[in-house]
């Protein structure tokens, strides 16, 4: 009997995985083991609450100061345009007493929006010619009334740094309605111009059913 060396069985296993389970099956295993050991519970969590519907929160109307932070990887494309929709959406809707801000997990504090979301901004009438991303800190955390993410990275590493925080921290993507079927924002950082105007697209169906949630959770009897 021949002797093969674990290393070699474990490759051939890989392999006849691969073969055998969907692709989507062998890519979330790889993404799953692609975070920390620590990590991979927070990750299993997240994604089993956006698979049965969970992870919306409860707002209360906006009759106190509120403190709405948008988060993303580098605060230069997609939260730095969630802020600016919100800010006009809430300022159209009459609710003074909500704040906004925006910051990222990684940012370069002073750096500019990206030229593809500046560029992309424009067809919503938002200028982001002025921002300067920010880093996300323990301050604004624990000022935060309610924290929303983009993507299963950002959730989970933001609840892993900040774990006092997981009870306010959710998906933006609960806003998305029916027709996002994917319960994350991914990165336009990696798709292009076109897809960064496909991704603010679902930006401004997220922002907007949000601030109207506000309203909504204002009127008698709701």
């Amino acid at each position: 009997m021949t002797w093969v060396p674990a290393e070699r069985l474990r490759e051939k296993f890989k392999a006849a995985a691969k073969k055998l389970l969907p692709e989507h099956m062998v890519n979330e295993v790889a993404r799953y083991r692609a975070y920390p050991k620590a990590e991979r519970s927070l990750y299993l969590h997240v994604r089993v609450l956006s698979s049965v519907g969970l992870a919306k929160p409860k707002l209360s109307p906006p009759n106190s100061t509120q403190l709405f932070v948008f988060v993303c990887f580098g605060n230069i494309m997609r939260s730095p345009m969630c802020e600016a929709l919100m800010n006009r959406e809430c300022a159209a809707l009459g609710h003074a007493a909500v704040s906004v801000t925006s910051a990222g997990l990684h940012s370069i504090p002073g750096r500019e929006a990206h030229p593809w979301a500046i560029a992309a901004a424009r067809d919503f009438g938002i200028s982001l010619e002025e921002h300067r991303a920010r880093p996300l800190t323990p301050e604004v955390v624990a000022r935060a009334t309610v924290i929303f993410s983009m993507d299963f990275q950002n959730q989970v590493q933001l609840v892993s740094r900040y774990p006092e925080a997981k009870d306010k921290t959710f998906l933006l993507s609960v806003y998305a309605g029916e027709k996002h079927r994917s319960a994350e924002i991914p990165d336009p950082y990696y798709l292009g111009e076109g897809g960064t105007r496909r991704c603010y697209q679902t930006l401004a169906v997220c922002i907007r059913n949000l601030a109207r949630s506000l309203s909504a959770s204002a009127e008698p009897g709701v």
